[in-house]
């Protein structure tokens, strides 16, 4: 698996590089987080394989072999002081990236909501188990701006999502959306992370984020009032904020 993922680059080429990595839902949830942050720094936001009926190589099924995926990309760009800024499923593909970077090119981790790590006491929603309704409902602090009557849309988006949806339990393993030894490989990050949490959340509960802040040795823990799954797009001022002032603490002078 050498070859690269579909990528978008924004920002100025000199400055520093920030990898966003996407949920479960696309690249499109977390273009928000690459218009902001693209004002004053190198943007990489790429499609992960398999997403979007991009080529997904036969090799390519865990979250390990995404991580591995975009150390490589960071490896043959030869970028250093790279934050990582992971939404959801791509929270935990950071987290492994973190874990997994003997180059030490990552400087930071934010993780908006992440899922991957087992907390027995609070599972996380089988997302797969939802309608359309019940994802709205579960995923946002204000359902009805977000929710979208699947009867409204085309044939072929209808297709893309359920292809997309699939493509998403192949890498999560399905309902559980978590690896029981995560939390043990978590432990072994040095970089600083920031967790990021919607207030809202009933995908992965407030309760579930702060089990995650507590597998790293070093990450805080932000709760984001008035929004769910994605505060990103929810409140954007306040998760921008945040996010903001990590990068700022986290760059390599």
């Amino acid at each position: 698996m050498t070859s690269h993922p579909e990528l978008l680059t924004s920002g100025p080429a000199d400055a520093r590089p920030v990898l966003i990595l996407h949920g479960g839902g696309g690249p499109a949830t977390v273009a928000p987080l690459a218009e902001h942050f693209a004002a004053d720094a190198h943007i990489l936001l790429p499609t992960h394989p398999g997403w979007n009926g991009t080529p997904r190589p036969a090799g390519c099924t865990r979250i390990s072999d995404l991580s591995a995926v975009y150390l490589r990309l960071l490896h043959d760009h030869d970028l250093s002081d790279v934050l990582v800024v992971g939404s959801s499923l791509g929270g935990w593909i950071g987290g492994e990236m973190a874990v997994a970077d003997s180059e030490h090119r990552i400087s930071g981790l934010a993780l908006i909501d992440p899922v991957g790590i087992h907390v027995a006491e609070e599972p996380v929603q089988d997302f797969f188990a939802l309608d359309a309704r019940g994802v709205a409902e579960h995923a946002y602090h204000d359902p009805d701006r977000f929710y979208v009557d699947p009867t409204t849309l085309p044939a072929e988006r209808i297709a893309a999502v359920q292809a997309n949806l699939r493509t998403l339990r192949l890498f999560s393993g399905g309902p559980a959306m978590s690896d029981p030894g995560l939390r043990d490989r978590l432990a072994a990050v040095t970089v600083p992370v920031l967790i990021v949490w919607g207030e809202s959340d009933r995908i992965a509960t407030p309760a579930y984020g702060k089990h995650y802040a507590a597998s790293f040795p070093d990450a805080r823990f932000e709760l984001i009032p008035r929004a769910g799954h994605l505060p990103h797009l929810e409140q954007p001022a306040d998760t921008f904020a945040r996010l903001d002032a990590f990068a700022d603490r986290t760059r390599r002078h």
